[in-house]
């Protein structure tokens, strides 16, 4: 469930929202409680009272005449009016109602009643409540002209008054505790938080004072144990914006480095030409500005295209591998066949769907078929492979031109690394172009010697998650 943004917006604010709510049902729960407790102790001291009463006059009760008389104990009835702060019934009967003193129509007990077991309840005389305690118990001697077991029946009655006053001191003592302990326990839980909240505060002052171009890492001093992972990951991020800004810094080193000679190179030719009176010399020269520039503008657009695969936000879309090899192939088949190259597909797949970013792809797979078809020379063969294993896919170019040295294949990929028999110019990035893409892929670039040891390989494998190939008839 989401959060509303009123909430989550301040833990403060949502701490509260929870911790106050919660202490008022708590408090609820506590009021209830004490309600029943009053309520019980009331009832348990009261009740002794009446029990003692209905005791006192059970034993008054004497049947050695024949019938029922009663000496009512009247100094301990007055003392009980006094306790009971109201008035006090009583009533004493056989059970068969035949004989009956005092009043006759207090409240029946609501179940029958059990000998030598006194029964309490409320209900109602003269529309005023009160307190019923009631018992019966066998008379040793049946009354005259009576046969068999006789009970008589005594009850005490007191009204209210005495009982809710107390019950309701009980209750109002118990709310000023609690009330009490809720708006201390408030103030400690606000107090708790804003002592709880002071170290991202002091978090987002340091962050705060920090100039931009300090990317150290966050101190994690006396963070507490629950922020840390917060401060890891602001490291983290630190981390990789320090990496980004490195990159970057290279990238500027490495692209004023490589640019400023070829731009040199064009200057020194263009004010040769502005001084050239041969028609035939002033082509030659002019000949050699447009290779010079055009190898400038390639430098340019591969150092760019880097960038891009070290920087840009991944945008992968559905893709199919035969298909993009078969548009390189067709797009480098003029070059090839003007450089007396060879060049081919080997795709025994039908379709290889997978998710990646076409623009890197083929600017990564242009870059090894360039290479391979300018330095592997006339009558070179070239190949353009594609394959799959059960979560990667694969493009390979492999060539049987002059290759480079065992020494070497470690640093192929480097960026701005040419090796020693490099005759034709170039910047170096078509292999770092071509590595750095299929790290961004998920996967890997792999350099090595081509078959018999002849010629070089070059392999992109990329990590993919769609739909197995479909081999070709």
């Amino acid at each position: 469930m989401k959060m509303p943004r009123w909430l989550a917006g301040s833990i403060r604010r949502m701490l509260l929202v929870v911790l106050v709510p919660g202490l008022l049902l708590v408090f609820s729960a506590e009021l209830w409680l004490a309600w029943r407790t009053a309520s019980e102790a009331a009832d348990a001291a009261y009740d002794r009272s009446l029990l003692g009463a209905v005791k006192s006059i059970d034993s008054s009760i004497s049947t050695a005449s024949g019938g029922l008389s009663v000496e009512l104990p009247y100094r301990m009835l007055e003392f009980f009016e006094l306790t009971a702060n109201g008035q006090v019934y009583y009533r004493v009967a056989t059970e068969d109602g035949l004989v009956e003193i005092g009043s006759s129509d207090l409240p029946a007990p609501p179940s029958p009643l059990q000998s030598g077991k006194p029964q309490f309840h409320e209900g109602v005389y003269f529309g005023e409540p009160v307190r019923v305690g009631s018992y019966a118990r066998e008379l040793a001697t049946p009354l005259a002209g009576q046969a068999g077991p006789q009970r008589v029946v005594i009850q005490v009655a007191e009204t209210l008054e005495a009982r809710t006053g107390f019950q309701r001191s009980l209750v109002l003592q118990s709310v000023a505790r609690d009330f009490l302990l809720v708006v201390v326990a408030s103030t400690l839980f606000g107090l708790a938080i804003a002592w709880a909240m002071r170290p991202l505060a002091r978090l987002r002052k340091d962050v705060e004072a920090r100039p931009p171009q300090d990317l150290t890492p966050m101190d994690s001093e006396g963070v507490p144990a629950e922020v840390l992972p917060l401060v890891g990951a602001i490291n983290h991020h630190i981390g990789r914006n320090r990496e980004q800004a490195e990159a970057r810094r290279r990238f500027i080193d490495d692209a004023s480095h490589q640019l400023r000679t070829p731009l040199t190179t064009l200057a020194t030719q263009v004010a040769f030409a502005q001084r050239e009176a041969d028609p035939a010399a002033l082509r030659e020269v002019m000949d050699n500005i447009r290779q010079q520039l055009d190898e400038t503008i390639r430098q340019t657009n591969q150092m760019l295209s880097l960038a891009k695969a070290d920087s840009a936000a991944p945008e992968p879309e559905p893709l199919d591998a035969v298909v993009l090899a078969e548009d390189l192939v067709r797009r480098w088949w003029p070059m090839a066949r003007e450089q007396g190259v060879d060049l081919g597909l080997h795709a025994p797949m039908a379709t290889l769907p997978f998710r990646g970013e076409p623009g890197l792809l083929k600017e990564a797979l242009s870059n090894l078929l360039h290479n391979a078809i300018r330095h592997g020379g006339a009558g070179c063969h070239v190949t353009l492979a594609v394959g799959h294993s059960e979560d990667h896919v694969r493009f390979s170019v492999v060539d049987n031109g002059p290759g480079l040295p065992p020494d070497e294949l470690a640093r192929a990929g480097e960026r701005f690394f040419r090796g020693r028999q490099g005759q034709l110019p170039g910047s170096g990035l078509g292999l770092a172009i071509a590595r750095t893409v299929a790290q961004r892929h998920g996967g890997e670039m792999r350099v090595s010697a081509g078959a018999e040891g002849r010629g070089l390989e070059v392999t992109i494998e990329l990590a993919s998650t769609a739909a197995p190939a479909t081999l070709a008839g």
